[in-house]
This record gives C-alpha cells, structure tokens and sequence, in this order.
C-alpha cells in the first residue's frame, strides 16, 4: 500500500449497494495538502457554524461533510440532499414539508428534510442550484432555526447544523444575480477549499490501491500488480472527472488486465490516449494525417514558447468538438470517447455552459 501511518481514509456508508460513479466513494488524506485540509476539517467540525465546501465534482465533498458530522458530538442523523434533483415547484416541499391538501397529490403530511434532520446534520448538495425565490425562504429558515411546512402556518423548531456544497463559483453568482448575498454571508461562515485531484497528487496512488482492493473482491479475482508505468500515468493525469473518474478507470482495469498486471494499455484516461495516438504518428506521414498536423502544430507552439499552452490546447479540443457536435453534448462526449458527466465538467470549466444547461429532448435523442 501506499499509505502512511498519517493517512485516513474516509468511505460512504454501503457504497457497494450504491450506483457506480453517483458520488466520490473515498477520500485519502495522504498528501500534504489533503492533511492540512483535514486538520481545518477537525477543527471547524465540533462548532456550530455553517460551512461551506467548495470544489469540483467528483471531489468528495459528501465524505467531507459527512465526516464534519462524526466529529461533530451532534446526536441526529446525517442528511444528504441535493438541490438539483427538485423540481422549482416541488423543492419547498420537498426541504420544508407540507400538509395534506397543501397541493395536488399531497394526500397526506410529510415533514422535510429539515426536520428529518433534527438533532442532527443537513448536507445541502448543489446549493447553487437553489431558485431565488428558495434562497430567501432558506436565510429565514437559518436565522430563525424554525420551519413552515407548505399550507400550514404553525412553525416547527428545528436543531440543525448546515453543511452546504457547491462546485461552481458562488461570488461569481452572486455577481450575476443569481444567489443572494446575505444567504452567501450565512452559508459561508467557515469555508472548506476541496482541491482537485490533480491538486493533492500524494492522495492518487492510495486511492488507486483502494479501489483495486474493493474490485478485485467484487470481482472475486487476485488483486493485480501495477506496473511502474501505469502508476506514473495515474499520478501524471490531470484527472478532470477526480475520484469518480479514478474509481472507473481502476474498475475498467481490473475488467481487462491480463496476467496479474495493470499494464498502461489498460488504463482509460482520454487525454494520455489522444498523446499515445499522436506519438504513434511517424515523421513520413501524409499531409493529410490529422494527427501529424496536430502535432506539428503543438511542436510549433513549444517552439514559439506560447504562454498555457495546456490549459489553452484543452480548452481548444473541448470547444472545436462541442461546436462540430452542434453543441449536442451526448454526441460530443461520444465523439471524444468520454462519459457525459466529463464533459459537462470541462464545458462548465472553459464556460461554455451554463451551471444548468441540458441538452434538449430533441438534441438529446439525435
């Protein structure tokens, strides 16, 4: 293994019951910066204030909260909601409660997920996703510690602790109007940075075993052998889809390896296979040998020192294939041999999306 006496490793609770690739599972404190994280963590957990943890998807921001409530003596349960899987019409209910009759097809009471939470912790996924409208009638919740189910008039005191979550810039949406102010003061009262994958490298070859560990025993198959190379690929790879991403390239490595080894031929990651594509190009190509011209044109730009070449070279492939894909982005993840969950990643990243752009129902089905 690859751990240190130092590292701690967080997990979801029956994760193996759960759908592949819906959550980060796990979450290593190995690096320097992942321990550093952790002991701001421990220390923000056993108080009362709201936290905010900001990263991008796929990071573990779940785990984290998750682990602010083990920590935090709180008594309650541990609730998990994401703000994106509601309807406008339907959220109020759905975080607040209502009574019978309070709208078509409430045929009895039902308390919210405040409530459920009582005692305990509420985890708030997505809180950018919140309406307007939802953002206000969440600050009064906080300030006053009481909730109003839909169609009563009676308040119902609440004991909990808030843990939100976002993985898009909230300062930013603020700016443009679309997330309060004062909720963003109230909600960000102690700040959790989760950085990248790419950010904490020491974390990737701890979470690479750990995966191969859970896999091989579904699999019911010896835990294979990494090879040198392949474990410098892990570790190189800028990963864009983080744990989520690492999780399926481990799991599809295990599927395909041969002779007790996870060879660098095994390992998924689009990037480093568009490289080896490239590199495979001989000098004598054609012309009109695609890859021969991208990769003059990368030798041109080395050479001419281009300032981000990386950042600006990525961007350019995410959006020539989103504009040739006529911004179709289930054809455009199929095109570039990526999952969907990927690419809305990158698009959100570059802005070429909006945080709640979908593809039509027409767009989707082509």
């Amino acid at each position: 293994m690859h751990e240190s006496n130092t590292a701690k490793l967080l997990t979801l609770p029956n994760a193996g019951q759960g759908a592949l690739s819906i959550r980060a599972k796990a979450l290593i404190f190995h690096d320097i910066k992942s321990l550093r994280l952790l002991r701001q963590v421990e220390l923000i957990a056993p108080t009362e204030a709201n936290v905010l943890i900001i990263g991008e998807t796929g990071t573990g921001k779940e785990l984290v909260a998750r682990h602010i409530h083990a920590q935090s003596g709180r008594n309650g349960p541990f609730v998990a909601v994401n703000c994106g899987a509601f309807s406008e019409n339907m959220v109020e209910a759905e975080l607040f409660g209502h009574e019978a009759g309070a709208f078509t097809g409430a045929q009895q009471a039902r308390a919210g997920w405040f409530e459920a939470a009582n005692g305990g912790t509420l985890f708030l996924d997505e809180i950018g996703d919140l309406p307007l409208a939802m953002q206000v009638k969440l600050l009064r919740v906080l300030q006053e510690r009481q909730v109003v189910r839909l169609g009563s008039r009676k308040p119902i005191a609440v004991d909990v602790r808030l843990v939100a979550a976002t993985n898009v810039n909230l300062e930013k949406a603020v700016q443009a109007g679309h997330f309060r102010l004062d909720l963003y003061y109230r909600l960000n009262v102690a700040p959790v940075e989760l950085p990248a994958l790419r950010e904490r490298p020491g974390d990737i070859l701890p979470l690479v075993d750990y995966f191969i560990d859970y896999y091989r025993q579904r699999l019911d198959i010896p835990a294979p052998r990494l090879s040198k190379e392949a474990a410098a690929e892990l570790v190189s790879y800028h990963w864009p889809g983080n744990i989520r991403e690492l999780e399926n390239v481990v799991h599809f490595a295990l599927i395909v390896s041969q002779n007790g080894v996870i060879s660098t031929g095994d390992l998924r990651l689009p990037g480093i296979a568009l490289s080896r594509a490239a590199n495979a190009v001989t000098p004598g190509c054609a012309d009109g040998d695609g890859f021969a011209a991208v990769r003059a044109g990368l030798r041109q730009l080395l050479d001419e020192d281009t300032p981000e070449v990386y950042e600006r070279i990525e961007k350019l492939l995410f959006s020539t294939a989103f504009e040739y894909c006529r911004e179709n982005q289930v054809r455009t993840a199929k095109q570039l041999g990526i999952s969907r969950n990927i690419l809305r990643t990158q698009l959100k990243r570059f802005g070429l999306i909006g945080d709640s752009t979908a593809d039509t129902p027409a767009a989707a089905d082509a």
